[in-house]
């Protein structure tokens, strides 16, 4: 390999661990911002709001790139099903878990999804259920009891909390197996701008509490609700697809193993919340099962 390729290559090489570091970054404090919005916007509110931006955004992008390849029906209805589940009621059964549950136990419990995508791709996609596969999900499930039993009698928590996010684990789970074979031929953006639309839409019932709650709401809240739709919904998804284009998707969907314990950290340094000791442990389980489940 000549001398500019190497450098070409090194510098796509780092150019793509840059995205996946602001990726996780952006994600991570996503579960710190929804909590403390949280505080002035209903689940419902913060959705649309959140929603709006970042399809904004999005298009923003769209207009400057400028690349559009039609969908089939097939792609229309996979599209649609991953904006209502991915972006729809994910995001509202998240915004209320967190009303419930700190970000911390939150973030380990949303993060079980890899797992379940990988049992719901065993069963719909004929993928089947290895070994390694069975024995994570086991060790998963068993940390999300302890998650969910530590919740349950947690100040200020409960398991309506730990239930809402295993909800948001399996609706994340269903929209990235939606937009994995839309992705084949559609441009990356373009598929992300349409769920992020199309869950917009979906939740319009709820334009008369945001536009109550943005007339009341202190402006640190609206600009924390305009920093969701931007940085965690628009840019860290372009950043993430970018960095999939350059790395290996395995190696890559490990990479958001990192999400809870940044979490954590975020959260008590900007919020002063840290999860009980028996959720930390849970969480850890759930995630050593998340990994286990991913070996060959």
């Amino acid at each position: 390999m000549s001398s500019p390729a190497v450098a070409l290559a090194s510098r796509y090489r780092w150019g793509a661990l840059a995205a996946v570091g602001f990726t996780v970054l952006a994600w991570a404090s996503a579960f710190v911002g929804i909590r403390a919005v949280g505080a002035h916007y209903a689940p419902g509110p913060l959705t649309l709001g959140r929603l709006l931006v970042g399809s904004l955004a999005l298009g923003a992008g769209l207009l400057v790139t400028r690349r559009w390849v039609w969908p089939t029906r097939r792609e229309w209805a996979l599209v649609v099903l991953c904006a209502i589940a991915w972006f729809t009621v994910y995001n509202l059964a998240l915004n209320s878990a967190e009303q419930r549950v700190d970000a911390g136990t939150t973030a380990m419990l949303v993060n079980v999804g890899p797992i379940l995508i990988a049992l719901f791709a065993g069963r719909w996609l004929g993928e089947g259920f290895p070994r390694w596969l069975v024995i994570g999900a086991l060790l998963a499930c068993t940390g999300a009891v302890l998650v969910g039993a530590a919740t349950s009698t947690a100040e200020e928590a409960d398991l309506l909390g730990a239930a809402l996010c295993l909800v948001a684990a399996v609706t994340y789970a269903i929209g990235v197996l939606a937009q994995k074979p839309v992705l084949r031929r559609l441009p990356g953006l373009q598929v992300t701008w349409l769920a992020c639309t199309i869950g917009a839409l979906a939740c319009v019932p709820f334009t008369p509490g945001l536009v109550a709650e943005l007339a009341a709401a202190p402006a640190a809240a609206t600009a924390g609700l305009a920093y969701l739709g931007v940085v965690p919904t628009a840019l860290a998804f372009s950043t993430w697809a970018y960095a999939l284009a350059r790395m290996d998707a395995g190696r890559l969907g490990v990479s958001t193993y990192l999400v809870p314990p940044i979490t954590i950290l975020m959260s008590a340094a900007l919020l002063g919340e840290v999860p009980p000791l028996l959720a930390i442990a849970g969480g850890a389980i759930c995630l050593v099962g998340v990994a286990l489940s991913r070996r060959r």
